[in-house]
């Protein structure tokens, strides 16, 4: 990723900073740029979920281990990271009509992570996100070996966590990313 890129994405995630007060009353933008700059590994991360439709934003400065987390903040699932089933397994699992890719594949080649339960809900305590779509969360290991996969939305003010085979894939369902910079 060229300097200039690194440039304008900064640009745009000081613009999103400034306009969503999610942090701004704990956080300086100044410290969050230096970081930036400092990892053009991160911007290019960034600029994927940007490209992909994910609106990143930070929502979060971890004190402890002094990073800030950027989570996809769209109010819908990213339309650039729909129509995906949940894992590679379940891709190869799929006999037809597979999908183009896999979440976490799909997670992997844009160096970020899935939201977690844990960080799904923290996102959804910020504001209304998944009214008309659904995301894939990070799967624990004992669901997964089941078959099966979660996914979150929002529906009548209220956060939901459900199940699905980690196979299926719906064209208003994605993935919701973290990157910790």
């Amino acid at each position: 990723m060229d300097q200039d890129l690194i440039e304008k994405q900064i640009l745009l995630l000081k613009k999103r900073f400034e306009n969503n007060k999610i942090v701004r009353e704990t956080v300086q933008w100044n410290n969050i740029e230096a970081k930036l700059k400092a990892n053009p590994k991160k911007c290019k991360a960034l600029s994927a979920m940007e490209s992909s439709g994910g609106e990143p934003n930070v929502v979060f400065y971890d004190l402890e281990n002094d990073e800030y987390w950027f989570f996809d903040c769209a109010i819908e699932s990213p339309l650039g990271r729909r129509s995906l089933c949940y894992d590679d397994e379940a891709l190869e699992n799929r006999k037809q009509n597979k999908p183009q890719n896999s979440a976490l594949n799909l997670a992997t080649q844009m160096e970020v992570e899935i939201l977690n339960e844990e960080q799904y809900t923290f996102l959804q305590n910020l504001g209304n996100f998944d009214i008309k779509t659904s995301s894939w969360l990070k799967t624990n290991d004992s669901v997964r070996k089941l078959g099966g996969a979660i996914f979150g939305d929002k529906r009548y003010n209220r956060m939901f966590i459900y199940h699905n085979g980690a196979e299926s894939y719906y064209a208003s369902r994605g993935f919701r990313a973290c990157l910790k910079v």
